[in-house]
């Protein structure tokens, strides 16, 4: 790679890892030659403005997130993370099949569970699940979907292979990034994006209410759609209200519903109003004190038993945590074999499942060797890479793995692909995972055309979550189609409805809700 001194790409040598960029020998690779064209005309001052630009610009707008409890602007890395049209082809339709493996599996655990009877998955794995609800067994979805919403994190490995790392569908966070990301990098690279064709990703919002829609209880013509929010101190909210307002549907709380003759209601000042979609935010247990903890303050009493009568839609569905399980993971590739007929077009990270005892022989063998992950963990807590831990790290893991078998999973350490990234001594490689979003409206699984790219911004840092002091990159997919005769809106005039900073204290009553919000912000983590 031929650079010359005064350009920002000075210096920069990819590490052991896949790096995207460029290759072995420092060829750039053609997905990101006019990126590296296009920085390589800047300084290294012009970079870094442009950095600052973005932070600010991010600051004012309060796309923030909470580190340590201090609010700060999401860091969002000024190069783009860029993936080829022929890779493309590989992810998207390996994110569908498996949102449609994961759709099957769902409907199979609370219907029949021909799996179990099968000798696919053991029973005991899903009934020890603490995300497994056998209450909502009941509840029968008005068009098949459970999965409405999905983040299905993807890595790539030494090799370049891409593989899924797991699962997210529950209620998946980080779109509201994307987006964000998107808005402002078109505007700092405004004649890229059409010489680089990068397919569009704002459509997002439509696509997502058109499945919500499409998701009404049977009947209803016209459906009244509304997002659920923990409220303000939940670390999510900024997305919460922008998809919201994007989609052109009312924010609520818990305190903003209630029921009535197996029916949810929402208070406006004209008087109640019936609602038949809510886009929950909020976590299984916190959803209705009737059914899960009877403390809880987020949700509203009711909404389960209006679910059970199918009269209102939840989404995603409640209980689609047993699929985020990193035990149900392993068997990803026989379920897919099994529901589809199919096999799998992404493959899985090696897996060991540690209540086979061979397997957790090996790995406490092993284990300053390997990842080891707690299976209900999320946003990077809990995770042990043995490499880089510490004795007294490893002899703690060691009992806790000992103590619990079926809590934990083991992997080796996968060298995560490497994306340029501006640093305080330039560009230089940094790890990088992809989630990409997929809606499913029951007729079709859409994958949005890009993804939150997590970055690690530490110098061979592994783990890329916000909440361990990640970033992310604006994921450009070349390739995008043209219809012939139209002209598409520039993705920097697309507007966010207004969208505000976050308030700090819309209601007195947040200070009571408070501390509910931020426990379950701590447990479920969006990236």
């Amino acid at each position: 790679m031929a650079a010359d001194a005064s350009t920002p790409w000075t210096g920069y040598s990819p590490a052991a890892a896949w790096d995207e960029a460029v290759d072995v020998k420092g060829v750039v690779r053609d997905p990101y030659a006019k990126v590296y064209a296009e920085i390589e005309k800047m300084s290294g001052e012009d970079l870094q403005a442009r950095a600052e630009s973005l932070a600010n610009t991010y600051l004012a707008q309060g796309v923030t997130f909470d580190h340590a409890g201090e609010e700060r602007p999401f860091p969002l890395d000024i190069v783009p993370r860029v993936v080829g049209a022929d890779e493309w082809e590989i992810i998207s339709p390996g994110v569908a099949q498996r949102v449609r493996t994961l759709e099957a599996f769902l409907a199979d655990v609370y219907g029949s569970q021909r799996c179990v009877t099968d000798g696919i998955v053991p029973r005991r794995l899903i009934t020890t699940s603490q995300y497994f609800h056998r209450v909502v067994g009941a509840v029968d979805p008005a068009n098949g979907v459970r999965v409405h919403v999905s983040g299905i994190d993807l890595v790539r490995d030494e090799h370049g292979i891409w593989r899924v790392l797991e699962d997210n569908v529950r209620v998946p966070s980080g779109v509201s990034y994307v987006l964000s990301n998107r808005r402002a990098m078109s505007q700092m690279f405004p004649d890229l994006f059409g010489a680089m064709g990068v397919r569009p990703v704002l459509e997002y919002s439509q696509r997502l209410r058109s499945a919500l829609a499409k998701a009404a209880p049977e009947g209803v013509e016209d459906p009244s759609i509304v997002v659920l929010s923990p409220g303000v101190f939940n670390s999510a909210y900024y997305e919460h209200s922008l998809l919201a307002r994007t989609m052109g549907v009312e924010l609520v709380e818990g305190r903003d519903l209630e029921t009535h003759a197996g029916r949810v209601y929402m208070r406006t000042t004209a008087g109640r109003r019936r609602v038949d979609v809510i886009y929950r935010r909020v976590d299984d247990e916190f959803l209705d004190p009737v059914v899960f903890r009877p403390d809880s303050a987020l949700g509203a009493p009711g909404i389960i038993h209006a679910a059970r009568l199918g009269n209102v839609t939840i989404a995603n569905a409640v209980g689609n945590g047993v699929a985020d399980d990193k035990l149900i993971y392993t068997y990803m590739p026989e379920l897919t074999r099994y529901y589809l007929g199919e096999d799998p077009i992404l493959p899985n990270v090696d897996t060991w499942r540690l209540e086979e005892r061979q397997a957790l022989a090996e790995v406490m063998d092993r284990l300053g060797e390997l990842v080891v992950k707690p299976v209900d963990g999320a946003g990077g807590k809990g995770v042990l890479i043995g490499p880089a831990a510490s004795q007294s790290e490893l002899e703690t893991a060691r009992k806790q793995i000992l103590e619990d078998p079926r809590g934990w999973i083991a992997q080796p350490v996968v060298q995560l692909s490497t994306v340029p990234t501006l640093t305080a001594e330039g560009l230089e490689p940094r790890h990088v995972d992809l989630r990409p979003f997929a809606i499913n409206d029951g007729d079709d699984v859409w994958v949005l055309p890009g993804g939150l790219t997590r970055v690690a911004l530490q110098r061979g840092q592994l783990i890329v979550n916000s909440s361990q002091g990640g970033g992310s990159k604006d994921t450009w997919v070349l390739g995008g189609v043209r219809h012939r005769g139209s002209v598409p809106t520039p993705e920097s005039r697309v507007e966010f409805s207004g969208v505000a900073p976050v308030p700090q204290s819309a209601h007195p009553d947040d200070y009571v809700h408070g501390q509910q919000q931020m426990q379950q912000q701590q447990q479920g983590l969006p990236c």
